[in-house]
Formats: C-alpha cells, sequence, structure tokens
C-alpha cells in the first residue's frame, strides 16, 4: 500500500511539474505575440510619421515596408531604416524631427522586447521534456526579427555593402555542414550558416568560395566542383555594431568525408563561432534553433539533383 502511495504521488508531482512546463510555455509564446504586436504598431507608427515628411521615396519605402509579407518584412524595414538615416533632419520641423525620434526609438525597444521573448520561448521549447512530449503543441516557432539598430536611433544608420560566396557543402549522406554563431553585441541569440564569407577586391564569386571553404573547414575543392550560384540571399543585418547589407551568392558542392579543421579560422571566426555539426534536412525541419537561409530545409533535398542553370532568390 505504501508503494503505491509513493508511485501515486510521483506521478501527481511529475504531472504537476510537466504541466507548469506547458503553462510556462503557453504563457512564453503569449507574450512572444503580444511583443510582435508591439513591434508591429511601432512599426506603423514609424512609417505613418515617415509619410509626414511628404518625401516621395520615403513615402514610397515605408508603404511597401507596411504592405510586405512577414517573410519580407525585414528587408523592406531596413530600407526604410537606411533612407531614415541618410535624412537631413536639420531641415524638418523640432516637432516633426522629434516625432520621428521617438517614433524610431519605440521601434529599437519594441525589437529588443520582442527578441528577448523571442529567446526566452525558444530556450524553453528546445528543453528535451518539452521536445519529448510535444508540448508546444502547434503553437508556430517564433522567429527573431534583425531589423539593424543605430548606435542612437537619431544617428544616421550607414549600411555596408557585402558580398559574400557561401558554399552548401554536403557529405555522401546528403547532410550540409553549417557552423553555429552568435553577433559579440547579442551573444545570447545563438545561430547556425553556412560555410563562405565575404567577397575580397578583385576576387571571382567561384574563387571567394574555395577560398572560405579551405579556410573554415581545410576542404580544397576545385571551382570547376562547385555548382551554382544556385541560390542568392539578400539581407541586412547588424554584426558588432556594424550594419551590414549583404548580398550572398551560394554555390552547392558535395564530398564523400572530410575531417573538418577549423585552424584557418581568422580571429572574428574564432571569438564568434562556438561550434558546427553536420545535418540532415529532416534535422533542419524538426529544429527550433535558427538557421540560415531560412529556407534550407526545404531546398536541400532539390541539390543532389541536376541544376538548371538558374539562381534562385531564397530567405
Amino acid at each position: 500500500m505504501t508503494t503505491a502511495l509513493v508511485v501515486v504521488v510521483c506521478a501527481l508531482l511529475l504531472a504537476a511539474w510537466i504541466l507548469s512546463i506547458a503553462n510556462r510555455l503557453d504563457r512564453l509564446h503569449v507574450r512572444t505575440d503580444a511583443a510582435w504586436a508591439a513591434l508591429d504598431a511601432a512599426l506603423a507608427r514609424r512609417a505613418v510619421v515617415t509619410r509626414a515628411l511628404l518625401d516621395p521615396a520615403l513615402s514610397a519605402a515605408a508603404s511597401r515596408a507596411e504592405s510586405a509579407s512577414r517573410a519580407d518584412r525585414e528587408l523592406a524595414e531596413n530600407e526604410l531604416s537606411g533612407l531614415l538615416g541618410a535624412l537631413d533632419r536639420s531641415s524638418l520641423a523640432p516637432a516633426l524631427a522629434y516625432e520621428l525620434a521617438d517614433a524610431e526609438e519605440r521601434v529599437v525597444l519594441a525589437r529588443r522586447v520582442h527578441n528577448d521573448a523571442v529567446r526566452d520561448t525558444l530556450l524553453q521549447r528546445r528543453r528535451r521534456l518539452a521536445r519529448w512530449l510535444r508540448l508546444s503543441g502547434t503553437a508556430p516557432q517564433p522567429s527573431y526579427f534583425e531589423i539593424a539598430e543605430p548606435t542612437a536611433p537619431s544617428d544616421a544608420m550607414m549600411l555596408t555593402p557585402r558580398p559574400s560566396a557561401r558554399v552548401v557543402l554536403t557529405d555522401s549522406s546528403g547532410r550540409v555542414l553549417l557552423f553555429q554563431g552568435f553577433d559579440p553585441a547579442r551573444p545570447q541569440e545563438l545561430f547556425w550558416f553556412t560555410v563562405g564569407g565575404g567577397v575580397e577586391d578583385g576576387e571571382e564569386l567561384r574563387d571567394t568560395a574555395v577560398r572560405e571553404a579551405f579556410e573554415e573547414t581545410g576542404v580544397k575543392l576545385e571551382p570547376s566542383s562547385l555548382i551554382g550560384p544556385v541560390w542568392r540571399r539578400r539581407a541586412v543585418f547588424s554584426f558588432d555594431g556594424e550594419t551590414f547589407d549583404a548580398e550572398e551568392w551560394f554555390f552547392y558542392a558535395s564530398v564523400d568525408s572530410v575531417s573538418v579543421d577549423t585552424s584557418g579560422f581568422n580571429a572574428v571566426e574564432n571569438a564568434s563561432v562556438s561550434g558546427y555539426r553536420w545535418w540532415s534536412a529532416a534535422e533542419l525541419e524538426a529544429t527550433e534553433d535558427t538557421v540560415y537561409p531560412v529556407q534550407l530545409a526545404e531546398l536541400l533535398p532539390s541539390l543532389a539533383a541536376e541544376w538548371d542553370g538558374n539562381t534562385r532568390t531564397v530567405r
């Protein structure tokens, strides 16, 4: 009888613990939804104030940002941020200049609150028990909103162009090699990304891809073995306080087997890359980690097919 009672008590305690995790997850999802609603409202207010400036280019950019889909919203909002950053505010009426600065500051704060909520939700969703028992239910996985922030909301935000060549490097099992890293300014926000890096002066894209693959993995690829560029991705992001307008060109290459050697990492990579692993498409589909490009899980299986010669735009 005593043993049965202990089992019942333990079962009740376990059930209560699981219920508490599920309730916390539910609260976190509610918090994330509320944070996105607040960010969306802050972005909408910025668009309204922008149109009050009566500048055709700015008004058009504000309208594009407002009408953009969630997938394209980051790029559209960053485009508007860039135009506002280049605006000469000395010619604005003081009240309007204050209103614009206030709207921009509210966007910055709302984005930080949103991304903090996303971080906390993802951490809870990644707990083993939450994954094993599927405590997240049907709630969609939240994602960070990567809108660049100026040093101060009223400062001009300069976008640094950054063309880069990347390699979707797969093994004989079709798994892709990804590195995990973070922005030193936001070390708590981890993400996975493909092999590759910036194009140096006078370099061709294919040469950059070969060089970066060797520096980051120790793999010597022949330029002729690279297929593509199969994808093109445009993104605006901040890294260590600098804002980049990135144009990424993806090549595809497959190797039978490889022992990854990261001894060629530069100082920035050593400081901001925390690890690497090979991912299958199924693992990418199931993970709640942040992965770039976002469509990698969807597109990875098709890379083994013969390339049609067209470069596809991806997110």
